[in-house]
């Protein structure tokens, strides 16, 4: 978007809003809402959908949206009393009604024009494309275009591109074409078309770099097209978590350590990070640390050296006390930096494991699955944490959905995992011993997970497959009953008893 309204320029390539070529100094919360009101130049917008886009959902008093028009105001020499660009619509929310007059692009901003937010992993959502005659359906192709922007714009290390702007390209535009125009690295496109009573939505991914990321298909009644919606908007989030933090560590493998920027240390050390060993966790470490030395004020940085700290303690590979304080050290610089990230929210809840104090951590894990309804991991976490308090109910129902949301997630097994834990909780321990099975046989388990299919199998009456388990454990990591309480601490009465002595019957 780049507009002039009066004598300003509004340039969101640039995010900035300048006069006679001289940038003015504006919050950036206070700019996108600007640049919000003006996409809907001439139309209500509600103190709702305000609230939806440019404070991510959260929730906020009439007061700070009402300071926040005015220094909105302020910014375009507007008052409360002139109300000649932004008027407000009493009891129902506030109009731009200034005129607005779009410019040609400027030329495409180089990585050096680009705010810092540049650095960071960016896309655009393109208007879906309408495929055969969907008579009044053929108004989702829109709203799933601006359904995806508001969901991805909740990802706060995903920079995404106003509607405003993306919206000015055509469905079929070449990702290359998008990334040259919007300066971004992803595109996203996709199509609706309506057979019969059936609708089929396709989704892709790409990098406009060059190649096609993620492709997926939706389909489903045209009556039930809330659900299709719905459905969409998670898939998607969660394949962008996935896809575009693995494609960004793969570009960043082709990089010399040194020229590294913090993102794509950042990215390089996700990957290291969800392998769960010591070798590959002090890996990640040192990439998190080099993120933060390139770039001081990198929430998620923190965030990262917060879950490697975390991950020393509960799988005891160095010393646990100081493990401990520097995972909540860093979830805490990581929240002061950024108190919006669902990951620096999640991160923090998990700290608190460590100490035990499970009803602590389940605040912050609310608070990260609010910012992002489909976080995965923010679900799952919150499912074990209720595990280990014995809801197994309420436990089983978010493990349930974490593992819908993000079939391929690397934490998969641990889902799997406090399924089983859910389970013995509700006194089924066939099942309890079906899902530890499955999750100590799945990429990435670790010591911890096979000595809960030891534990399980062992109460389920089967000894051969516990003793087994048992071994494994003892093979890979030697961790004592002691430990494993530490890490899972479990509420104290039967369920922990009962663990406690199958733990002890296969020599843990």
């Amino acid at each position: 978007m780049r507009v002039r309204i009066g004598e300003q320029v509004l340039d969101m390539t640039r995010f900035e809003l300048s006069r006679d070529g001289e940038a003015a100094h504006v919050e950036p919360q206070v700019l996108r809402l600007i640049a919000h009101l003006v996409a809907r130049a001439g139309q209500l917008v509600t103190r709702d959908e305000l609230i939806r886009e440019v404070w991510g959902g959260r929730i906020v008093s009439d007061t700070a949206i009402s300071s926040r028009i005015k220094s909105a105001r302020a910014a375009l020499g507007d008052s409360g009393e002139a109300q000649r660009c932004i008027r407000t619509v009493h009891g129902h929310g506030f109009r731009f009604v200034a005129p607005v007059e779009d410019l040609v692009p400027a030329a495409p901003a180089t990585r050096q024009d680009l705010p810092d937010v540049a650095a960071r992993p960016s896309i655009a959502v393109l208007p879906f494309a309408t495929l055969g005659d969907c008579g009044e359906w053929g108004i989702l192709a829109e709203a799933l275009s601006h359904d995806l922007i508001v969901e991805l714009s909740r990802l706060r290390w995903l920079h995404v591109i106003a509607r405003g702007s993306s919206f000015r390209l055509a469905a079929d535009a070449d990702p290359r074409e998008v990334g040259r125009l919007l300066g971004v690295r992803y595109c996203m496109a996709g199509s609706v078309a309506c057979i019969g009573p059936r609708m089929v939505v396709t989704v892709e991914l790409g990098d406009t770099r060059g190649g096609m990321i993620w492709a997926e298909r939706f389909e489903g009644r045209r009556d039930d097209v809330h659900d299709i919606r719905s459905r969409i908007a998670a898939g998607v989030t969660t394949a962008i978590e996935l896809r575009i933090p693995q494609n960004e560590a793969g570009a960043a493998q082709l990089t010399t350590p040194e020229n590294l920027d913090a993102w794509q240390a950042y990215h390089l050390g996700l990957q290291h990070m969800f392998r769960f060993n010591a070798q590959d966790n002090a890996t990640a470490a040192r990439l998190f640390s080099a993120a933060l030395a390139r770039e001081p004020g990198f929430a998620r940085a923190h965030a990262g050296l917060s879950f490697t700290s975390f991950q020393t303690a509960f799988l005891r590979y160095a010393d646990i006390n100081a493990a401990r304080l520097d995972a909540r050290r860093h979830a805490e610089a990581a929240a002061t930096l950024d108190a919006l990230d669902p990951f620096v929210n999640f991160t923090m809840g998990r700290s608190f494991w460590l100490e035990g104090r499970l009803e602590d951590s389940l605040g912050w894990l609310e608070r990260a699955t609010t910012l992002s309804p489909n976080y995965a991991q923010g679900i799952y976490s919150m499912a074990w944490a209720r595990a280990l308090l014995c809801d197994g109910a309420g436990g089983q129902h978010q493990v349930d959905r974490a593992m819908a949301l993000s079939p391929i997630d690397p934490l998969f097994y641990a889902m799997m995992a406090t399924r089983a834990f859910s389970h013995l909780v509700r006194g089924e321990t066939a099942d309890a011993a079906d899902w530890a099975d499955r999750a100590a046989r799945a990429p990435g388990a670790h010591v911890l997970i096979a000595m809960i299919a030891a534990a399980m199998h062992a109460l389920n009456g089967d000894e051969a497959r516990a003793l087994r388990w048992a071994a494994e454990a003892g093979r890979t990591g030697g961790l004592s009953q002691a430990d494993f309480f530490r890490s899972f601490p479990f509420a104290e009465g039967p369920v922990k008893a009962r663990l406690s002595a199958a733990l002890s019957r296969v020599g843990l």
